[in-house]
């Protein structure tokens, strides 16, 4: 086996594991979106979207991600890691994962609106950064997309029905 179709696998595997953590996310109200953080074939880092849940406005996934691998390396930079997230990071998000030096981001579905790496924002093409990010979007889209279109789906439902309750989650990633 080639190291290309091996790192291939190894990218859908280790997002399908991101696509349960967003799973859980939008079991729990939150907009669904997961993210690992694994070094040397290794989960270091989990997290969920739980900013609703948590009255925390930075809980998103990579951040949460990003915590935890810290706390498990026992430092702020994360060098040799890989952050695998279901959805295109935000600006915020970015931002985290270029100050954690993380050197790689594999991410499922395009944000078209808030994403800043290839979507959106596209951030890294500005040049002003210090630190270099490999980036490899696309893996398992389709299933990340799905996920984000039915919790919305349900959702707007839920809100169009006035006999459903109203304890759904509000608010973006």
């Amino acid at each position: 086996m080639s190291p290309a179709i091996a790192a291939d696998t190894d990218d859908s595997i280790f997002m399908r594991e991101a696509l349960n953590l967003a799973f859980e996310a939008g079991r729990q109200g939150e907009v669904p979106v997961g993210a690992i953080i694994v070094k040397n074939g290794q989960v270091v880092g989990k997290g969920f979207n739980q900013p609703v849940g948590s009255h925390d406005p930075s809980a998103h996934a990579e951040i949460c991600a990003l915590r935890e691998a810290g706390q498990t390396l026992e430092n702020y930079r994360l060098p040799g890691c890989t952050l695998y997230v279901t959805i295109e990071p935000c600006t915020m998000c970015l931002g985290a994962i270029i100050h954690a030096r993380i050197d790689r981001v594999v991410y499922g579905a395009a944000e078209p609106r808030y994403g800043a790496i290839t979507s959106g924002q596209r951030l890294l093409e500005n040049g002003v950064y210090n630190h270099q990010l490999a980036v490899n979007g696309g893996v398992l889209a389709q299933e990340a997309s799905e996920l984000m279109k039915q919790f919305f789906r349900l959702r707007r439902k839920s809100r169009a029905d006035p006999a459903s309750s109203s304890g759904s989650a509000t608010g973006s990633q």
